[in-house]
């Protein structure tokens, strides 16, 4: 038994040291499992869509016909309808990251440069909070107060200011998009900012360098990693999102999503549905090499 214990002991102290002198098999072993998962769950899921979007649906059975073709990826390009909702949804996703970039910097920087310790603690739990509620919740909320008969229009008429009718268009799916993922944004900026030392604020103030030009020319390039990262969570959600359109849009607020659910759920025309998902992937993928280059990744 001691002979067992004493063999058992010197075989891990042998891979122990076999370990110690090859960082990169301590490396392959610590990457192993989750790369394992990470390639099965999600490249494997992405090359099913691509080889299912080459498929196609025969028109009177609805039988999924397992014959390559590019007309799938043709409809998109030459259906004017296709073109407009992929450029609606990319063009909304660009919208709400402006915005929340021109909301979330100022505030983080009050929030980290001016307010007091015990009002940035108030202010950090206040961008939180909507995080620890439900996402219908929120959108149901602003359906209440962007609606014809909502809380917005009934302010503006006892002010006499008129209503506005933004409920169920384009423009309400842009509030709500904007207000849903501002934390996104805001989080990642707040920590950008964090990391910018005192004394180059300090600097610029002694070079004679007044606020604007010193949030212009030293925190906004020292932050813009933040920005960069945050944008990456608030253009891919918009993006892919199509809860919100549904219940705040009207009926030329489709988004990419809605048009890929119908097409799974009531068309049943699956390769459809998977080629028009290629589309915010792709996107995705190029936003991503751009932001790359901003540092966007090393603010994460």
């Amino acid at each position: 038994m001691t002979a067992a214990l004493a063999a058992g002991r010197a075989a891990r102290m042998r891979v122990s040291a076999a370990l110690f002198r090859r960082p990169w098999m301590r490396a392959v072993l610590l990457l192993s499992g989750p790369g394992a998962w990470f390639f099965l769950i999600y490249l494997a899921a992405l090359v099913v869509l691509f080889i299912s979007a080459l498929w196609s649906v025969e028109p009177f059975t609805g039988k999924l016909v397992h014959h390559w073709t590019l007309d799938n990826f043709k409809a998109l390009v030459n259906v004017s309808t296709y073109r407009t909702i992929a450029l609606r949804t990319i063009a909304i996703a660009a919208a709400v990251t402006v915005t929340d970039v021109v909301l979330a910097v100022p505030f983080a920087l009050f929030a980290v440069r001016i307010a007091p310790q015990r009002l940035r603690a108030v202010l950090f739990v206040a961008v939180l909070i909507p995080l620890w509620s439900s996402y219908l919740v929120r959108v149901y909320v602003w359906r209440l107060i962007l609606s014809k008969d909502g809380v917005l229009n009934w302010v503006l008429e006892k002010v006499g200011l008129g209503a506005v009718n933004v409920g169920y268009s384009n423009w309400a799916v842009w509030i709500v998009f904007s207000y849903i993922w501002l934390p996104f944004m805001i989080l990642p900026v707040w920590a950008a900012i964090e990391r910018v030392p005192d004394s180059f604020i300090e600097a610029s103030a002694d070079l004679g360098a007044r606020g604007w030009r010193t949030f212009r020319s030293v925190l906004l390039p020292l932050i813009l990693p933040g920005i960069a990262a945050g944008s990456i969570f608030t253009f891919s959600l918009t993006l892919g999102d199509f809860i919100t359109p549904t219940l705040v849009g009207g009926a030329g607020s489709d988004f990419i999503g809605n048009v890929v659910y119908d097409n799974v759920g009531i068309a049943n025309n699956i390769p459809f549905a998977a080629a028009f998902a290629t589309v915010p992937l792709a996107v995705m993928a190029v936003y991503l090499l751009l932001v790359r280059r901003l540092g966007a990744f090393e603010a994460l």
